[in-house]
């Protein structure tokens, strides 16, 4: 036997063993479960399009976070992002129907929103309106989501 293939102590083996099967077993972090945001609809809102009602639309709430709602207009849908006042336009593909929920992995939100302009936000009485339209010259929307007695948002 030579001196290059001295064996390794017992215990030394062992351990070096016991880490590779750990190492192998143990989830990478690019393989770490996505992040999905649950959508949940809004009771009692109103959706204007163009001053008129769409004959196709809902509006949905993300469970655990505050300011976004999203509007299914037709096949489109929308993120309004309340509190940055932004908009964004999201491929319809990427939601998974949960019941009347709506499951949307948040790795989808995309980098840029679409071009708004006549941001206008007002409390009027029980609801919080919100209007907005698409370009200078494109379309208006509006949103009228229920609030509490005290003035703060459900949702």
């Amino acid at each position: 036997m030579s001196s290059r293939t001295a064996s390794l102590p017992l215990p030394f083996a062992c351990l070096l063993l016991a880490a590779a099967l750990l190492s192998s077993a143990a989830p990478s972090r690019a393989q770490a479960p996505e992040k999905k945001l649950l959508w949940k609809p809004v009771q009692f809102a109103i959706l204007k399009f163009d001053n008129e009602p769409p004959k196709s639309w809902n509006a949905y709430h993300a469970e655990g976070r505050r300011g976004w709602i999203l509007i299914r207009l037709w096949k489109r849908y929308l993120l309004v992002d309340l509190r940055e006042q932004e908009v964004f336009d999201l491929d319809p593909q990427k939601f998974a129907p949960q019941g009347t929920s709506l499951e949307w992995p948040l790795a989808e939100l995309p980098e840029k929103p679409v071009e708004i302009t006549e941001w206008n936000e007002r409390d009027v009485g029980p609801l919080h309106r919100v209007r907005f339209r698409f370009g200078k010259k494109g379309h208006a929307v509006e949103i009228q989501l229920p609030q509490r007695a005290d003035g703060h948002p459900i949702y």
